[in-house]
């Protein structure tokens, strides 16, 4: 690792949702950063004006903010680098483009659509390798390679639409190292001319990428491995401005649950899991995809499911907190093989951070649940439900499904269990029963459970006798913790309510 200030950016284009798979690469970069003592930047890269969706920006920052993802420099923070929106640095790159064509690495086109159609199709037919703008062909097309200077200069000069292309060299041996990937060594005839440069005045991904990285002292580039086949151009513009590059790190792909193919919404939607952070309002067609936040997870569950997409700590340790990620993580212990999406094991890492919270927490969030019933209870009363029914969710939601006969007496009672478990005798066992509890001074559990087996020994009676029909009495079903819990948050009188409303409801 070289001395120079660590510094990665996380560069998203506006053209829609955050996918999980660009939240990853902000994580990987945010942690190697702060594992390093380094710096993180979000940069907006929206040269693309045609795909640029409103509201995408705004959502982006969003989604990492929920995450964690704290920003050194961007576009709301600042910097001494910025802007840190491209089309705000519109007037930095055409010079970048013209040095390249003063020094021969690039050149002006001039070829219309109908034209390149045209090429594309012609390559088509003669099955030709490279069936693209490129060394092989560009000799016969419309440029400043073709054209006279003097021409060139009068087709700029009366406005004529044009772009600048970089003149790929031919049949030459490109070396690069990533961290991930190790050496890697491509040849030029595979590759084509790339637009650097558009008619719109914008540089291309290609262009702006490369010379804001090299101005804004980008030290390691952290992206998706669908940027890898880019890499020898972006090695080659690098040497051909003189500048040093910076290190390169192509992360895997996150995989289908299946294994097969690239994740995509459409698995989300087929799935039943969402494959986004947040939710996204799609404004021009109403729709909403649904996010991890507003699906149930936890942030803090959120980012351990990400990093766990390629990247394994190399113990046995799955749960992280941010600050335990940032203290474990490695580049060099991201795989190379795409990462498989298993919604069951990201619920699972949501219950294993809802076990960990604070039941006071879990409480004020579980709250909000009720509160949104009309139901208004204490909260020292809801914390010490959520502790004995935590362990069986994964969700905040799931509190309720787990615990809602805490809060309303139930309406009605398992039919099944009534069958099975209410006997001619229930009755007159259960009203001796609360007759009894006149004797509990103190009605907790420990006293709740002498006071019953006692009341079960002096009437010879077995525990599953009373226990069953107890708690459909309470409950109205087998769900629930220990009854003996249940009747001490429930209090004596409200037990004694629902076993008499039981045996009112309940007739044989």
């Amino acid at each position: 690792m070289n001395n120079k200030e660590i510094r990665v950016r996380f560069a998203p284009s506006p053209t829609g949702p955050l996918h999980i798979g660009g939240v990853r690469t902000a994580l990987y970069n945010y942690l190697f950063a702060r594992n390093m003592g380094g710096k993180m930047i979000l940069r907006i890269e929206d040269t693309d004006q045609k795909r640029y969706v409103e509201g995408a920006e705004k959502y982006i920052v969003e989604s990492l903010k929920w995450c964690g993802i704290e920003i050194d420099e961007g576009v709301e923070q600042g910097g001494d680098f910025g802007p840190y929106r491209q089309s705000e640095r519109k007037d930095i790159y055409r010079q970048y483009a013209e040095k390249l064509i003063g020094s021969g690495h690039a050149y002006y086109a001039f070829d219309t659509a109908d034209e390149l159609d045209e090429l594309r199709k012609k390559l088509e037919t003669e099955k030709a390798s490279n069936k693209s703008y490129s060394p092989f062909s560009r000799m016969g097309m419309k440029n400043s390679l073709t054209i006279p200077k003097e021409e060139v200069q009068q087709k700029i000069g009366s406005g004529e639409d044009f772009v600048i292309r970089y003149k790929m060299p031919e049949n030459e041996e490109v070396g690069f190292s990533d961290i991930i990937r190790g050496n890697v060594v491509v040849n030029t005839s595979t590759l084509d001319d790339k637009v650097l440069f558009k008619s719109d005045g914008m540089p291309t991904y290609h262009l702006a990428n490369i010379v804001d990285d090299h101005l804004m002292g980008i030290s390691h580039v952290i992206r998706g491995e669908e940027w890898l086949p880019s890499l020898p151009l972006h090695v080659l513009l690098y040497r051909a401005l003189g500048w040093d590059s910076p290190e390169f790190a192509h992360l895997p792909l996150i995989l289908k649950p299946n294994g097969k193919g690239k994740l995509s919404k459409r698995d989300g939607d087929k799935g039943g899991f969402p494959v986004f952070p947040i939710d996204w309002n799609n404004a021009s067609t109403n729709e909403v995809f649904p996010g991890f936040r507003e699906s149930g997870y936890f942030p803090e569950a959120f980012v351990n499911i990400m990093a766990f997409l390629g990247w394994n700590p190399g113990t046995e340790q799955e749960v992280f907190s941010m600050g335990e990620l940032i203290k474990a993580f490695d580049l060099k212990r991201v795989g190379k093989a795409g990462a498989r999406f298993d919604s069951e094991k990201a619920r699972w890492f949501n219950h294993q951070h809802l076990q960990i919270k604070p039941d006071e927490k879990l409480a004020s969030l579980f709250q909000d649940v009720l509160v949104e019933k009309g139901i208004y209870v204490p909260k020292e009363f809801v914390a010490r439900v959520v502790a004995l029914v935590k362990e069986r969710a994964s969700f905040i939601g799931d509190f309720w499904e787990q615990a809602s006969f805490f809060f309303e007496t139930p309406k009605e009672y398992d039919a099944k269990m009534v069958k099975k478990r209410w006997k001619e005798n229930t009755p007159e066992i259960l009203n001796n029963l609360i007759l009894s509890f006149n004797d509990i001074e103190i009605f907790d559990t420990g006293n709740l459970e002498t006071h019953i087996k006692s009341f079960l020994e002096r009437n010879e009676l077995g525990m599953g006798q009373v226990m069953t029909a107890l708690r459909l009495a309470l409950v109205g079903s087998g769900r629930g913790p220990g009854v003996f819990e249940i009747m001490e948050l429930l209090g004596k009188d409200e037990v004694v309510q629902r076993v008499n409303k039981a045996l009112e409801t309940i007739k044989k």
